[in-house]
């Protein structure tokens, strides 16, 4: 019996761990040069490896969200890198001169209006924040490797 208990008790646990990721879409821009993106790209962009959109010079400006959120733990656990150290690597590209830091908001509201107006922006936002204003690159579910 206590066996069982245990059993259904990691059931439980691993199940809810499961509802605490959340769904997440990548946005950018109307007038970015691409229709998707791979996650590879995607890392490129949010660590500065890559600082333009392919074939063309559009600068890519990168956006997060300032404080934790189910859809930033989401976006980070896609990319497969912590937020903290994300700051980290972009922390040593600033102090070498090699790019500035995301521009960072308080709520996604912000930065989908930010993304909508700002040529070159990428970010994330939750699926049901997404407007007709911007490209959707990506749709990230949980588990999506």
């Amino acid at each position: 019996m206590r066996f069982r208990l245990k059993e259904i008790l990691l059931v439980v646990l691993l199940c809810s761990a499961r509802d605490v990721h959340a769904q997440v879409t990548v946005i950018a821009h109307q007038d970015v040069p691409v229709e998707s993106i791979s996650k590879d790209l995607l890392l490129d962009f949010y660590t500065r490896d890559k600082l333009s959109w392919p074939s063309s010079k559009m600068e890519v400006v990168v956006s997060d969200l300032r404080l934790k959120s189910p859809v930033k733990d989401s976006f980070y656990d896609y990319l497969g890198k912590s937020s903290s150290r994300m700051r980290s690597i972009w922390l040593k590209r600033k102090l070498a001169g090699e790019g500035d830091p995301p521009v960072f908001f308080q709520t996604e509201e912000e930065m989908l209006e930010h993304v909508t107006n700002t040529p070159g922006a990428i970010g994330f936002v939750h699926p049901s924040k997404v407007t007709t204003n911007v490209k959707v690159l990506i749709e990230i579910d949980h588990g999506d490797g």
